[in-house]
């Protein structure tokens, strides 16, 4: 049994013990700022409580460490936990600049621990089964892609807390925060991205960062598409990601694929699974733990076996690095005007 330490003390970080436990980890020592937060979930859980980050990483026995603090620290907390000697498996994004990002990579690579990221819904059926239709052929070659992420979040979403929408911490707004495990997913189904131009604007919320984001995208092997990611859409709408090829059509909402118009029709799906239970389009709370548990899973093999995890540190560097040339495009905003 492997030994699971975690950070954080908020909602994530209580989603992640919760899919440890379900993976059959034991829980360890969880760390947070918060200590009434750190105290409730070792309480709760198991595990002994920190409020200092060095005493935490000295937990013995510790295998591996679960990051689920402010999207800017995780790669300082990462390089700590690799030069400790633990795997480290963090919440999305990897960090929120591909420089960060490389720092951890290096050390991890350095101290010979697995890297992994939190991308859950690559593991979800119906994106496998896209996957593999797009990977054999079924779909055709793709040449259109429709992703939406329209969700909404109320003002105290934000105002509640001390990091979220700042620049300094989340790196980001919707986009970075929300609209990344879309752009992970086109990356995983779809390929390299290569080119993007944006529109960001902070149209609801008081923060400092984007609220809606619209992205135009072209893909290496020809596909172009379009993203809009917003946490402003009241009351908030399942996420649809739609694909085109050559062969036919496909969309997923909510991460089931609900049409399928193909040249072929025995590439028809059945049902394998109940879909996901999560109200992410109105509610950060994580009600349905499987996808995290599966990533949990996955990771705790890839350290078995000595194989990458299947969303590794190098994986997880994609989205950010998309997320912040969409984010360079939108300060410089080339756009010509009409009339």
């Amino acid at each position: 049994m492997l030994h699971a330490g975690f950070t954080g003390g908020g909602n994530i970080t209580e989603t992640h013990i919760r899919a440890a436990a379900a993976a059959g980890l034991k829980i360890a020592a969880i760390y947070g700022t918060n200590s009434g937060k750190v105290r409730t979930l070792a309480q709760k859980y198991g595990g002994e409580a920190y409020g200092d980050f060095d005493r935490f990483l000295s937990h013995k026995p510790l295998d591996l460490v679960m990051l689920g603090s402010p999207s800017a620290l995780h790669s300082n907390e990462g390089i700590a936990a690799a030069r400790a000697g633990l795997h480290i498996l963090t919440e999305k994004p990897i960090d929120v600049t591909v420089t960060r990002a490389d720092a951890l990579i290096k050390a991890t690579r350095n101290a010979g621990v697995k890297l992994g990221v939190f991308f859950q819904d690559r593991l979800k059926p119906d994106i496998l089964r896209v996957k593999g239709w797009i990977e054999s052929g079924k779909l055709g070659r793709p040449v259109l892609v429709d992703a939406a992420v329209k969700w909404y979040r109320p003002p105290e979403y934000y105002s509640g807390s001390k990091w979220r929408g700042t620049l300094a911490l989340d790196g980001g707004g919707a986009l970075m925060n929300q609209g990344i495990h879309t752009v992970d997913l086109l990356i995983y189904l779809l390929g390299d991205i290569t080119r993007v131009q944006s529109v960001t604007k902070t149209v609801l919320h008081h923060i400092e960062s984007e609220d809606t984001c619209v992205a135009t995208l072209e893909f290496a092997n020809g596909a172009v598409g379009v993203l809009h990611a917003t946490t402003a859409a009241f009351p908030g709408y399942p996420r649809r990601l739609e694909i085109t090829g050559t062969e036919g059509t496909v969309r997923i909402e909510q991460d089931r694929i609900t049409h399928l118009d193909l040249r072929d029709p025995s590439a028809l799906a059945d049902e394998v699974e109940s879909p996901d239970q999560n109200a992410s389009a109105s509610s950060p709370v994580v009600s349905d733990i499987r996808g995290h548990q599966r990533i949990i899973e996955d990771f705790v093999e890839a350290i078995e076996t000595g194989r990458d995890p299947v969303c590794s540190g190098e994986e997880g560097r994609r989205s950010v690095a998309v997320v912040e040339a969409i984010y360079q495009t939108s300060r410089v905003r080339d756009a010509v005007g009409c009339g």
